[in-house]
């Protein structure tokens, strides 16, 4: 997997970078500041951009403002925000075009290299791996859409853990269900949020999205 790794911390780019070659993965290229991200992911392409939020020139939200330029230029490119805080906003811009290939993990709540990198893995795939943290600060916002306000609790229970990128096995073992009980639950999750099949779209990337769009605010 071809990689762009941006972060304005030089030690912890450096360790970003090392871990995912360790793994196999190709590193394109690295940048601190925003403008040299966004110069690099239109150049690079790549088929995953790890991002910080806060970078240089002026440390607010440079990181982030690129890697959603890129994405009104490269729809869908998929992009895994690192951020030391839960930003409301920035979550909810990021997820603004409904396109798939979406993360949001926080710094200090990645405990190991399987966890890291099976994020990157699912983004770059068209996934979405959120923090627990982040879904529950979007879940404390007071919109909700029509459509959602349909969903029962189980429903809404089992959307948000699919929002972290899990499986139904997994979500099945979460909740103390049945595989064929989670299947339910999502296909009656489905019907009730519009999302139908559709050869060219992943219906739970479509379902995630539309719920943290819609919860965001």
């Amino acid at each position: 997997m071809r990689i762009v790794v941006a972060e304005d911390l030089y030690l912890l780019r450096d360790g970003i970078v090392r871990l995912l070659e360790a793994y196999g993965h190709e590193v394109v290229a690295t940048a601190g500041t925003g403008p040299d991200t966004l110069d690099v992911l239109l150049s690079r392409r790549p088929d995953l951009a790890v991002v910080d939020v806060r970078m240089p020139p002026t440390n607010t939200d440079e990181g982030l403002m690129a890697a959603l330029a890129a994405r009104r230029e490269f729809p869908g490119l998929p992009v895994l925000i690192l951020s030391q805080h839960v930003e409301q906003l920035y979550a909810r811009e990021l997820l603004a075009d409904r396109a798939g290939g979406v993360g949001y993990l926080l710094k200090d709540s990645v405990f190991d290299a399987d966890q890291f990198l099976d994020a990157c893995e699912r983004v770059a795939a068209g996934g979405t791996a959120m923090d627990p943290a982040v879904i529950a600060k979007l879940l404390a916002g007071p919109a909700r859409s029509a459509q959602l306000d349909r969903l029962t609790e189980r429903e809404r229970s089992v959307l948000a853990l699919m929002a972290q990128g899990l499986s139904n096995t997994a979500i099945a073992g979460r909740l103390f269900l049945s595989d064929s009980a989670i299947g339910k639950y999502t296909t009656s999750m489905f019907d009730k949020l519009g999302i139908h099949d559709d050869a060219n779209a992943n219906r739970r990337v479509r379902a995630v999205l539309a719920y943290l769009g819609a919860v965001g605010g």
